[in-house]
């Protein structure tokens, strides 16, 4: 026998292998060699390598090495602020990064809260209630309506027995189980009815199961395998700052080489020129941009959670920026996970019902037009006996809804019972039709539950006032037609003919096209007589009344967030483990799917396909229906070998292992489990689709605004090499002492950056594609500015150093006035920065007030250490007079003057071609 397929057996057959007994379970003996032998019902975790590995781990990275090369060069400068806040730079990343780890691997720990605390079980022929961690194989489970199932079981014996499984199979309703079937061995997770499963819900009836699996050999061990095997890759962001990183180093280091080696061939002293070079190495390393990096994507994070979105990895946002497909769950995410009626027909007319959800606020409409059910006896004789044969109960807050409680106005209403049981109650408190109302004067007096051998449920309840029997059912339409002899019309009873039953045939079918699961009721005078001797066959000579047709509705800001992505160049891929047509109905409602340009594949056909022929046409899928966790692994990973850049979305357990394997996982605040939520990198806290968008134009902001202060950085850097480099081989003096490279890195590459960081976001972001995801982050001409930008900042400050020196023959004053072109170059060139398409005078410069007082604070600071006295003695600097500052300004700021000339033309140009204006 294959131990793993204990549904393709039957159940004596399971209870053979495990030497258990049906009714007096194992003895203590038993349990206990088998707790030896397969060890406690609990997840397990590979070793840990101890914190403070982990902690030096954050070191390893290229960048974080250079940035302690720094610290050490600046402190053998004497420059001892510099080197603490060099150092506390690394300790920040280096803690922020160990934290980050450690909640990620809580993903683990949150799959052991899916094992209920405690069991029933048969042991030594007495029911006992054991600590779950306890069970073992062979155990006989003693199962009930509410049990938090604690091990993997085969049945042995069911009463109306059903289960919630949508947080391991993704199916939205309740699987109704069975005991005495055995099924395909290649039957998927959702078609084993005949089995239980760790994690999931009983939500009705009750039963007996022998346990089969404990611990990691559970369908829930499963998917923490997965989640360990599952690898970590960098994000984008962190790729490109690598390659970044070694770029800059080596090359800033071997021109500030060359600068020593030319200085010592002049005749500069070496110490001068050692101490020249490693100045220039310090400053020309733009050391502040991981700080940069980190403070734009954890203010970018504070974003999103005024947004509702928690991220929980700080890369996140930026990877979500360049995502180019989002899988996402159905259930709950892209639907309301609660079952709506939407039409009912009855009495030859088809109502729509309107309303989402469990509100009771809603209305019926017949031809578009509000009408009463009161002034339609056969629509309110329809929900009367949706409303009568049910079991279920609105709640709000954990208290059934009734008497005059229903009069006011409610909300936050929850089903106790079967949700497709739940909407019929909903539809029927839309039109004040409630059960606890007629119950007052009726009483039910028998029922004949739902078997899925017969389709259909009964109930029969006593009016004592008029001392008469009825009964009601609902079911299957089909199954239900066959049993009606007879209709109810507008205007009464009629006997049912072909023609009615063809009527009701389309009405079904057209429903069922729609997606809609249909379900008929009906009813008929009963004799009392018969109560006690209540069974199916009483089940005959019914009236017709009507079909009941209801889906889990989509949400509606999905729709409107889905209409986004796709303006923003954003596939939407739904994976759920519901029915196929299903899936499709609710996929082209919210356009996800299109006949004839998309296809869907179901879990069956996957297991059909190599790997090879899934990554050939999964560009083309949109649906994925009634799949496995496995199978939702094998997507995101053909997608990502496609090249795209995935995001999944999920709320179960089942979505764990590929949430992990996304490029970025987003997981359900409200309904998900903390499974999910923990392998997770973002987390929606209010379960909103539009969220999700919401994201995408922030990781877009984000890295638009890395790449702003990576253009500022490097051109001000090079900028300031150059001046160095070029004056050495033109055999001028040194322009710069080693103290005032240090300062003009000091007051230029921090809070301007870190202002840029927080630059609003282009408000067309989101009416461009995505990036590609291999873009290098120098793209779209962005290094052709930066290298433009720093030949023109060096060569405009050795301009006025040269013209300085040889016409005042001042070597001071010639370095302060370098000194401080270099700074207002940098200063000015950062307004530029703000945009690679618009001029600074096309740009609002109150839109970001944090530029504005960074530039402000450097000016101040620059000002400082040129006309007080005790900061000029430390820097060696001179006072500028009027004409020095002149000069400064106009060789400095010209690139300004020069953009400001050019709006000028452009707008008189725009004003003359009024129909080009209008389409811009």
């Amino acid at each position: 026998m294959d131990k793993e397929k204990w549904y393709a057996r039957s159940a004596d057959e399971v209870v053979a292998f495990w030497q258990t007994c049906f009714n007096d379970g194992l003895s203590s003996a038993a349990v206990k060699n088998r707790l030896s032998k397969f060890g406690y019902n609990e997840i397990a975790e590979k070793s840990k390598e101890p914190w403070w590995k982990r902690f030096l781990s954050q070191f390893q990275d290229f960048m974080v090495l250079i940035l302690l090369a720094a610290t050490l060069i600046s402190g053998f400068l004497g420059e001892y602020a510099d080197a603490i806040t060099i150092l506390a730079i690394v300790l920040l990343n280096a803690l922020l990064g160990f934290f980050q780890e450690y909640r990620a691997e809580q993903s683990l720990n949150a799959l052991k809260k899916l094992s209920a605390p405690t069991a029933r079980v048969i042991r030594n022929g007495i029911i006992q209630q054991i600590p779950a961690r306890e069970l073992v194989p062979g155990d006989i489970l003693v199962l009930e309506a509410g049990d938090k199932l604690a091990a993997d079981g085969r049945l042995l014996s069911v009463h109306n027995l059903e289960v919630e499984e949508a947080a391991l199979t993704g199916e939205s309703l309740p699987v109704r189980k069975v005991a005495d079937k055995k099924f395909s061995e290649n039957a998927p997770l959702g078609d084993r009815k005949n089995m239980i499963f760790a994690g999931t819900s009983i939500c009705r009836g009750r039963g007996k199961a022998v346990v089969c699996a404990t611990g990691m050999s559970t369908e829930v061990g499963h998917i923490a395998n997965m989640i360990q095997a599952a690898a970590v890759e960098p994000t984008p962001l962190e790729k490109r700052l690598e390659h970044l990183g070694r770029w800059l180093v080596w090359g800033c280091l071997a021109i500030c080489m060359i600068v020593v080696i030319t200085g010592i061939m002049k005749g500069e002293s070496l110490f001068l020129m050692c101490m020249t070079g490693i100045s220039l190495a310090v400053a020309a390393i733009p050391e502040g941009l991981p700080a940069i990096v980190t403070v734009a994507l954890a203010l970018g994070v504070q974003r999103m959670i005024r947004q509702h979105a928690i991220i929980r990895k700080l890369p996140a946002v930026e990877t979500l920026g360049c995502t180019t497909v989002i899988c996402s769950d159905k259930t709950g995410t892209l639907t309301q996970n609660a079952m709506t009626v939407r039409q009912v027909f009855a009495g030859n007319d088809i109502f729509e019902v309107t309303g989402l959800g469990y509100d009771i606020k809603g209305s019926f409409l017949l031809n578009n037009q509000p009408v009463s059910a009161n002034k339609h006896p056969s629509l309110l004789q329809c929900l009367k006996i949706g409303a009568l044969c049910n079991n279920s109960s609105l709640k709000q807050n954990n208290v059934i809804i009734s008497g005059t409680w229903r009069k006011n106005e409610v909300s936050g209403l929850s089903v106790e019972g079967d949700p497709t049981e739940g909407a019929i109650t909903v539809a029927a408190a839309k039109a004040a039709v409630w059960r606890q109302d007629f119950e007052k004067n009726s009483d039910r007096v028998g029922e004949i539950p739902f078997e899925s051998e017969r389709r259909r449920m009964s109930v029969v309840y006593h009016d004592k006032d008029t001392d008469t029997h009825w009964l009601y059912a609902k079911g299957a339409p089909d199954t239900i037609i066959d049993l009606c002899r007879h209709c109810l019309t507008e205007s009464g009873i009629i006997p049912l003919n072909q023609e009615i039953i063809k009527k009701i045939s389309a009405v079904n079918e057209s429903m069922a096209g729609k997606a809609l699961r249909v379900l008929a009721v009906a009813y008929r005078p009963f004799d009392k007589n018969q109560v006690e001797l209540l069974n199916e066959n009483h089940e005959n000579n019914l009236i017709f009344v009507g079909l009941l047709g209801m889906i889990d509705p989509p949400r509606e800001e999905a729709k409107k967030s889905i209409t986004l992505c796709l303006q923003a160049g954003i596939k939407t891929v739904m994976i759920t483990g519901d029915h196929r047509d299903t899936a499709v109905a609710i996929a082209r409602e919210l356009q996800i799917y299109q006949e004839g340009k998309h296809k869907a594949l179901t879990g069956h056909d996957l297991d059909t396909m190599s790997d090879k022929d899934l990554a050939a046409v999964v560009n083309e899928i949109t649906v994925y229906a009634r799949v496995s966790p496995a199978h939702k692994l094998r997507i995101v990973k053909a997608l990502k070998r496609r090249g795209h850049i995935v995001a999944m979305t999920g709320d179960g357990v089942n979505d764990a292992p590929a949430i992990k394997e996304a490029d970025i996982g987003v997981a359900m605040g409200l309904t998900g489990t903390d499974v999910s939520k923990e392998a997770s990198a973002m987390i929606l806290a209010d379960d909103n689709f539009a969220t999700i968008v919401a994201a995408v134009e922030e990781g877009r902001g984000i890295y638009d605004n890395i790449r702003k202060f990576i253009r500022y950085l490097l051109a001000c850097n090079i900028g300031e090499v150059l001046t160095m480099f070029l004056a050495a081989l033109s055999g001028l003096p040194m322009p710069l002492l080693p103290v005032q490279i240090l300062w003009v890195n000091l007051v230029t590459d921090g809070l301007p950056a870190m202002a840029l960081g927080v630059d609003p976001n282009d408000p067309h972001i989101m009416q461009r594609p995505p990036r590609h995801p291999k873009e290098s982050v120098f793209s779209r001409g962005l290094i052709r500015k930066i290298i433009s930008r720093g030949f023109q900042i060096g060569l405009s400050t050795l301009l006025v150093f040269s013209v300085v020196y040889y016409l005042k023959n001042d070597l001071p004053l010639a370095r302060t006035a370098a000194f401080t072109t270099l700074v207002f170059c940098q200063l000015f060139h950062v307004f530029d920065c703000r945009s690679e398409i618009l001029t600074i005078f096309e740009l609002k410069f109150t839109t970001n007030k944090y530029l504005l007082g960074a530039v402000f604070f450097s000016t101040v600071m620059e000002l400082a250490v040129i006309y007080v006295p005790s900061l000029r003695s430390i820097f060696s600097t001179v006072p500028l007079s009027l004409s020095d500052w002149t000069l400064v300004l106009i060789a400095s700021g010209w690139s300004l003057i020069l953009n400001g000339v050019k709006h000028v033309f452009r707008q008189r140009r725009l004003a003359n071609r009024p129909a080009f204006n209008k389409v811009r």
